[in-house]
């Protein structure tokens, strides 16, 4: 049923403007033209983004500083295999995602890893990514306290599934 959702709410609001004699096409066209000055002004943030995240990822600074870092994160209760997901989600959903199928693979979905995996999957977020979206929409250059208060957010969040996953299911 879930899946039938996004279509029957959009075959509900082409039929609602019909009813209220609204032309759904021009309608749609003149919306579709009002977002181009928004794109344009998001697009350069976003691809600075994703560039940053791409050369992380090929350039090898990610496996370097997982390396450098799973050594000490380990001792304090951090698992390896979870610091590249915990490092890569605040910059990007996807590359997280690939790192939690990967530890589903190794591991199981139902093991410890795999429920820290999902709980910090489900309890972060993509903060440079929402930043550089919401706050490039509006034009705020001065973000203030929002990237070190999301930063910590994470870390929480981060530290929190380890430990009740472990005190949970370990």
């Amino acid at each position: 049923m879930s899946a039938a959702v996004i279509p029957l709410l959009a075959a509900a609001v082409v039929v609602y403007a019909l009813y209220k004699k609204v032309n759904v096409y021009d309608a749609f066209v003149n919306g579709a033209k009002e977002s181009l000055p928004l794109i344009a002004r998001i697009l350069p943030y976003m691809a600075a983004m994703l560039i940053v995240i791409e050369l992380l990822n090929t350039g090898g600074m990610m496996d370097m500083i997982t390396n450098l870092l799973s050594g000490p994160l380990s001792r304090l209760g951090l698992p390896a295999e979870l610091l590249p997901m915990a490092l890569l989600r605040p910059f990007s959903g996807s590359a997280a995602m690939a790192f939690v199928s990967d530890i589903f693979d190794k591991n199981g979905v139902d093991s410890v890893l795999g429920m820290a995996a999902s709980t910090m999957m489900g309890s972060s977020e993509t903060i440079f990514y929402t930043l550089a979206l919401y706050f490039g929409c509006v034009g705020i250059q001065k973000t203030r306290f929002t990237l070190p208060v999301a930063l910590i957010a994470s870390l929480v969040s981060v530290i929190a599934s380890i430990w009740i996953c472990n005190l949970m299911f370990g």
